[in-house]
């Protein structure tokens, strides 16, 4: 390889403008789409680190195989998602007003002691699903559950109306 063509792979080959904007309405397109679809995160990894993985391997990918005529052109493109998703982080931790719009908020799914059915449904999520998260923080009657939430992240929360702390799905039993 000659030092010329060493020299090309370091240069851009599309504009740098066309890079970012591309970069930009792919990043928040498919955000949007993650964010209002698909409201909960997939475990415990938030929305927004799983489309930045996704991108990122698609770009970085066109980068290293050569669809793309260099690898400035890849590494401009990644870093364009990477600061975005950076800047939302930032700016969803800084400002309440941002976090609210980011973040999908706790949906109750049990109230005082009563399934809230129509929750279910929005969530797709089954009795047998829900009784199966009770069971897993030790608590086997929902007349025992004050309130029972899905988490932003995708986590269902229980508060018993003994204030006993439930057990965690990791702790192993005595």
């Amino acid at each position: 390889m000659s030092a010329d063509e060493i020299i090309q792979l370091f240069t851009f080959t599309m504009s740098p403008l066309e890079l970012l904007i591309r970069g930009s309405a792919m990043y928040w397109f498919l955000f949007l789409i993650f964010r209002f679809l698909l409201r909960r995160d997939v475990g415990s990894i938030a929305i927004s680190d799983v489309l930045l993985l996704v991108i990122v391997a698609d770009a970085s990918q066109n980068a290293m195989a050569g669809d793309y005529k260099s690898i400035a052109d890849g590494m401009l493109l990644v870093s364009t998602i990477v600061g975005w998703n950076y800047l939302l982080d930032w700016a969803a931790f800084r400002f309440k007003l941002i976090h609210l719009l980011l973040e999908p908020p706790k949906l109750p799914l049990i109230r005082h002691g009563q399934v809230l059915k129509r929750n279910l449904r929005k969530e797709f999520l089954g009795q047998d699903d829900l009784m199966s998260e009770l069971r897993k923080q030790g608590v086997d009657d929902v007349k025992l559950v004050r309130h029972a939430y899905m988490e932003g992240d995708g986590h269902i929360s229980v508060i018993r109306y003994d204030n006993q702390a439930p057990r965690r799905a990791e702790e192993p039993l005595r």
